[in-house]
């Protein structure tokens, strides 16, 4: 199968075709979502929690993350592979570069970073040092403790239009794809219309150009707890390749996400 690349998710968006994305963290498991057919693999920061069993992503360093980019690359051959800046790795732009760099290194076609407009210098720099970036807005796991928890974020209208602001110039910078996490769906759709690039939602909405899931949530066996925007596949398959199979037919149809798994 040809490989997945920037051009590939754009045209996708443009035609209208729902993308699809998984967490990976093992050449393994990258292998089985590659084989049948997810789009985009992330390694993310939430190994802290899903692997390591933290109660948040903020112990998770660069080194951690170079450690399983590496091994998800070995593991994939048509998928486009995104890889998680971690909490303070990308606090000014010198060390962005060098970070990114790693990530590079170790396997990555994309970098992804949390946070607002702040950011559009730093992606206007990754861009012109050769290093595409993915932008991360709503509920940003590393920002948890300014939250005050894992709240779902953009539901009153001030911090909604600063939302769809923040998309529209991290777009602006050169930022080529967007994940979108736990926002009202009316505000994700609305996001999703405002900018060029392909929007990938989490607890965000069917109106999404692509969806992606935490991989232990998919398959039901996080160490913590399933959230309210997941479905466990592995329950109703019993067959790890098929839970797969069915989630990206789902999310290909527009069936998955449902009203259960969204937010008002």
């Amino acid at each position: 199968m040809k490989k997945v690349t920037t051009s590939t998710l754009l045209d996708m968006k443009k035609n209208g075709q729902k993308i699809t994305a998984l967490t990976a963290y093992d050449a393994s498991f990258a292998k089985l979502f590659d084989e049948q057919g997810v789009d985009v693999l992330l390694i993310g920061d939430s190994l802290g929690m899903v692997l390591l069993g933290e109660d948040d992503t903020l112990t998770v360093t660069i080194e951690d993350i170079a450690y399983h980019t590496r091994a998800v690359k070995r593991g994939t051959q048509r998928a486009f592979v995104v890889a998680d800046m971690p909490f303070m790795s990308y606090a000014t732009p010198e060390q962005t570069y060098t970070n990114a760099a790693t990530l590079m290194a170790a396997g990555a076609s994309m970098v992804k970073l949390e946070g607002g407009d702040w950011l559009a210098e730093t992606i206007k720099g990754l861009n012109q040092r050769g290093v595409p970036v993915c932008a991360h807005l709503g509920l940003t796991p590393q920002s948890v403790h300014v939250f005050g928890g894992f709240k779902v974020q953009g539901r009153d209208d001030l911090q909604a239009e600063q939302l769809l602001e923040q998309a529209q110039t991290l777009a602006k910078a050169g930022a080529q794809m967007l994940v979108l996490e736990c926002v009202p769906s009316s505000l994700a759709q609305k996001i999703t219309q405002a900018v060029d690039i392909p929007v990938i939602g989490i607890g965000a909405g069917v109106a999404c150009d692509g969806q992606i899931l935490v991989m232990h949530d998919m398959f039901g066996i996080s160490a913590n707890y399933m959230p309210k925007f997941s479905k466990n596949y592995l329950q109703q398959s019993g067959d790890m390749r098929q839970a797969v199979v069915d989630f990206i037919t789902e999310v290909r149809e527009g069936v998955f996400p449902g009203e259960q798994h969204s937010f008002n």
